[in-house]
């Protein structure tokens, strides 16, 4: 059960209905948007319809919903979100292109990178200082000393940062240098690190677990939502199958699924599904055209001798081709593609 309360409900009018539903044997989470605050309900339903929750002060409706994901679901919205990382918008009009090097490894490579994200019509950079790796012997990340060199591109470019947290303890160090925290497919169901993206106080990009359902996906995000933070936005990224023939099978058909269920912005991951440069492009072209509220591809100078996914990195040919594709096609559909922030580098 949801309550939503009215855009002139006062603090005391949120506290009084709280100490109500905890007094009931219940539990409630206050999220606070732009607009409206929403207090999720967890408990005995039949108890809080008995609490007389719609005549009390401040509350504007009162909502059962039958989802097990109570704060993102659709029904606890009537349209979809807007999230705002660092003022570039993910989802409404926009298609939002974000790009970057898989993993940061010098300040040149990742400042580099950065040039040419701004080339593939890029408003957001990615790149990755922790990367939780198969092998324990593959490349790691930087850790700090990666954050640190992601912040000077930034500062150079004018492009908001988006790179991946592996661990809870971690997350208070990575926010104090990203705009918008990743969690990858390997850690979506990682409760302890979800709770802890949600007390961060900044957007989330929830990547679906490789071999999880939809459902599970947007459980996970209710996980972030439930510590007051409803700036999230999904990311899929390719599933496992027996196919062998791509790093991982794309589930194209997860983008409006997701979008149906869930009120929170829904992008693809073409890289790290596909797996092959050439493959790219083409999965890119599905993503805009069934609709996903954007893309994340990986962008590197050198993938020949880069240390992380060398192989689905996009070349400097490659760019122009993306740009104008994400252009094109969100302008067929009746979108914008997200123009990216402050100043741009010479000469592009």
């Amino acid at each position: 059960m949801v309550i939503v309360m009215a855009p002139d409900a006062t603090p005391d009018n949120i506290d009084s209905l709280v100490e109500l539903v905890t007094s009931s044997g219940g539990e409630a989470y206050v999220t606070r948007g732009v607009s409206r605050t929403i207090i999720g309900l967890v408990g005995d339903v039949e108890r809080f319809q008995n609490l007389g929750l719609a005549a009390k002060p401040g509350v504007s409706d009162v909502l059962r919903i039958s989802a097990p994901y109570k704060l993102v679901s659709r029904e606890n919205h009537d349209s979809r979100s807007v999230v705002s990382v660092r003022g570039v918008p993910i989802g409404g009009d926009n298609v939002t292109v974000i790009a970057g090097p898989c993993a940061v490894e010098t300040p040149e490579q990742t400042l580099e990178a950065a040039r040419m994200a701004l080339t593939a019509g890029a408003s957001l950079l990615r790149g990755g200082a922790y990367k939780p790796r198969t092998s324990p012997y593959a490349f790691q990340g930087l850790g700090e000393a990666g954050l640190k060199i992601l912040a000077d591109v930034r500062e150079e470019t004018g492009l908001p940062v988006v790179t991946e947290v592996v661990d809870a303890a971690d997350v208070e160090l990575v926010a104090s240098y990203a705009d918008m925290l990743q969690i990858g497919t390997r850690n979506m169901q990682n409760f302890a690190l979800l709770q802890a993206a949600g007390d961060a106080g900044k957007p989330v990009m929830l990547k679906r677990g490789m071999s999880a359902t939809i459902e599970e996906w947007l459980m996970a995000a209710e996980y972030i939502a439930q510590r007051g933070n409803l700036d999230i936005v999904l990311c899929e990224r390719g599933i496992r199958t027996f196919e062998k023939a791509t790093r991982n099978t794309l589930d194209i058909s997860a983008v409006p699924v997701a979008q149906n269920l869930s009120h929170l912005p829904v992008i693809v991951d073409p890289s790290h599904s596909g797996g092959k440069r050439e493959l790219v492009l083409p999965l890119s072209r599905a993503a805009v055209a069934v609709g996903a509220d954007g893309v994340i591809v990986d962008v590197h100078p050198h993938p020949e001798t880069a240390l992380c996914d060398g192989p689905q990195a996009l070349l400097e040919e490659d760019l122009a081709q993306l740009r104008d594709l994400a252009g094109t096609l969100a302008a067929l559909s009746g979108r914008t593609l997200t123009p990216a922030p402050g100043r741009e580098l010479a000469g592009l």
